[in-house]
């Protein structure tokens, strides 16, 4: 009977092994010291939640502001370029008028002179 174990023997086996099993209970224990409660985690979740909403809200702001300001300086552009466009039809006219006021002098005197 080689593997029988004598009584000492098992007293040992069942230490060793009531030793390994509060280890091991020692080990889940501090494990659920670093665990978060269901509470703290939904609070936890409620905010994370909240904030996320009000970044999202204060993204689509920004968005709505950026938009606008691109309107407005679209807007700004076609201004620029019909003020720009009036100004060089008004430099044109400028030109043209005392051009044709010269030549219509001219015909006048031409005409007066052709005309005795």
């Amino acid at each position: 009977m080689p593997d029988d174990l004598s009584v000492g023997e098992l007293g040992r086996t069942v230490n060793a092994l009531r030793q390994e099993i509060q280890a091991m209970g020692q080990g889940i224990n501090s494990r659920l010291d670093k665990v978060v409660s269901t509470e703290v985690y939904a609070l936890q979740s409620a905010y994370t939640d909240q904030r996320i909403n009000a970044l999202g809200q204060e993204l689509q702001k920004e968005r709505d502001a950026n938009a606008g300001l691109q309107n407005a300086f679209e807007q700004y552009q076609r201004d620029e370029r019909d003020r720009r466009e009036r100004e060089r039809q008004a430099r044109l006219y400028q030109m043209i008028v005392p051009i044709l006021m010269g030549l219509l002098s001219a015909a006048i005197a031409v005409w007066a002179v052709v005309a005795k």
